[in-house]
């Protein structure tokens, strides 16, 4: 089991404004994760991917990288840890 009390607003803040730098495929290349398919990470008008973030985030805060398999991305997952972290995760297409 990850523990994701390691990982920071600050961190996620980070692989945020990473993935701004990098650009989106990139980003992926880098760190080992896809494009998102149902949730979006919004900062500032912005979409981010969920899970690619908060796996970034982790890294940054560990120095451990995680695969895409080894944690679910959706409501259980990247989704229930960003927002209790505090940051709005929304279901593509939503408002």
């Amino acid at each position: 089991m990850i523990d994701w009390r390691q990982v920071t607003p600050a961190e996620v803040e980070r692989a945020m404004d990473e993935y701004d730098r990098l650009g989106a495929e990139p980003f992926f290349a880098a760190h080992g994760f896809a494009p998102t398919t149902t949730y979006g990470l919004v900062r500032d008008g912005r979409t981010y991917p969920p899970k690619a973030i908060l796996g970034t985030a982790f890294e940054f805060a560990t120095g451990d990288r995680l695969a895409s398999a080894d944690f679910e991305g959706g409501k259980a997952g990247a989704v229930k840890v960003l927002g209790q972290l505090g940051f709005t995760v929304q279901r593509k297409g939503e408002r």
